[in-house]
């Protein structure tokens, strides 16, 4: 049973420390970039490769540290996700992290990870994250395929009707609730 609790992070708020600069690395940063673009990032690894260089280049909120992992690393930094492909030192950098309270994430190692990065399908402004507790990220990855191929490219336009129309409606918010689950349950309506 998947007992995770979703939750969309304001990355734009928070530094965010990513250890590991190869194949890992670069998936890492790329999906913290691509769902966040405005994401204080720091990367340290001792060896950082060209993609990420190439990221890095055209943000200004990235920082690359080329060198080993110090645990003067962790000051200042609200989020860790650790990609290296060093068990031990990932372990190393865990314990450091939590005894810091910093939520962590070990990449492809779930008993170490206080959160996991989601697959994720996105159309405007309509974000959805898919989990599957760590289990299969191929899973995920199909499900965001199908979902992509599933909702239509307009969902911004409909999204955007239906908060003019929330905006118009007047009355406390139950009233609101109602009234926007009325108009909408056409678009549930097995009937039609």
């Amino acid at each position: 049973m998947n007992n995770l609790f979703p939750i969309f992070l304001k990355l734009e708020n928070l530094h965010t420390l990513i250890v590991g600069g190869g194949y890992v690395g670069l998936e890492k940063i790329t999906a913290v970039i691509n769902n966040s673009p405005e994401a204080k990032v720091t990367l340290v690894a001792p060896e950082i490769g060209t993609e990420i260089r190439e990221i890095a280049v055209s943000n200004s909120l990235i920082t690359l540290v080329e060198r080993k992992f110090e645990e003067t690393d962790l000051e200042a930094k609200d989020l860790v996700i650790v990609a290296t492909n060093d068990r031990v030192e990932n372990e190393r950098i865990k314990a450091l992290a939590a005894g810091r309270h910093l939520l962590c994430n070990v990449a492809d190692t779930p008993a170490h990870c206080d959160f996991y990065l989601s697959s994720v399908v996105q159309k405007g402004n309509l974000k959805v994250a898919i989990s599957t507790n760590g289990m299969s990220p191929t899973m995920a990855k199909r499900l965001k395929e199908v979902l992509n191929e599933a909702l239509p490219e307009n969902l911004e336009v409909a999204m955007e009707q239906l908060k003019a129309v929330r905006d118009m409606l007047k009355g406390d918010f139950a009233h609101k609730v109602d009234e926007l689950n009325r108009i909408t349950s056409v678009l549930v309506d097995k009937k039609n």
